[in-house]
């Protein structure tokens, strides 16, 4: 597994290094420390299977950098790995098409989890209140206010309820085949292409995907499966259409 990790921080970078090295022995991890840097990398060899970004780069915004990579590599799966855990900056790093946010607080164990789970074609959220958009998440303990006994709690309370477990839904095949494209970002035109269905038609399906999880928006439906995906019981990433 190849990694290019983007961080400005000189000893952040070089202690994920060390963590993401961890990973195995064939993971090979390349750092660099500004956006320029990571657009010169890429360019040069793109052969990347994961890049990990931090939200705040001297040089460029990093939702700005977040959304380019997502333009300009759709295929290369992006996680945030940021200082922040405000609630919004999750919604808003899922929304640009994120497969992950990870808190920089966050255990050497939680990243690991986070990282395999999106190389299994998953996606990995901090248990967060999803009613309280820009309170700080806590997830060390499930009995905290953001975590999820808190998610359930607070969702309930903002009509955003998710259901016992993604087996629960009751998807068909191809409803499932529309989520997991719906996961990864594409848009109605692209999912109905590599579908061959229509738009119409896929906009149905993404309709009764919403249905069944109890939600109005595909962020919010993003978020909802990264936080049934940990649930104890629950499989634990969605299978990438071949």
């Amino acid at each position: 597994m190849k990694v290019l990790l983007i961080d400005d921080h000189p000893l952040i970078l070089s202690a994920l290094q060390s963590v993401i090295k961890g990973l195995g022995d064939h993971v090979t991890v390349v750092g660099v420390g500004s956006a320029r840097a990571a657009r010169e990398t890429l360019a040069a060899d793109s052969d990347f299977d994961l890049v990990l970004l931090d939200l705040h780069l001297g040089d460029a915004d990093g939702f700005d950098v977040l959304a380019e990579l997502r333009t300009a590599y759709p295929a290369l799966p992006v996680v945030v790995v940021s200082a922040s855990d405000r609630t919004s900056d999750v919604i808003r790093s899922i929304d640009l098409g994120a497969m992950g946010f990870v808190p920089k607080r966050a255990t050497n164990e939680t990243l690991f989890e986070a990282l395999h789970m999106v190389m299994s074609g998953g996606i990995f959220v901090p248990p967060m209140a999803m009613g309280s958009p820009d309170k700080p998440s806590h997830f060390d303990s499930d009995t905290s206010p953001g975590g999820l006994q808190g998610v359930r709690r607070n969702a309930s309370e903002s009509n955003f309820q998710t259901p016992a477990s993604i087996e629960s839904l009751g998807l068909t095949p191809r409803q499932r085949d529309v989520l997991s494209l719906l996961l990864k970002g594409h848009p109605n035109k692209l999912i109905a292409r590599e579908m061959g269905l229509s738009v119409e038609t896929i906009k149905d399906h993404v309709a009764a995907v919403l249905r069944a999880l109890n939600v109005s928006s595909r962020t919010q439906a993003v978020l909802a499966i990264g936080q049934m995906s940990q649930q104890p019981g629950s499989q634990s990433a969605w299978s990438r259409p071949s």
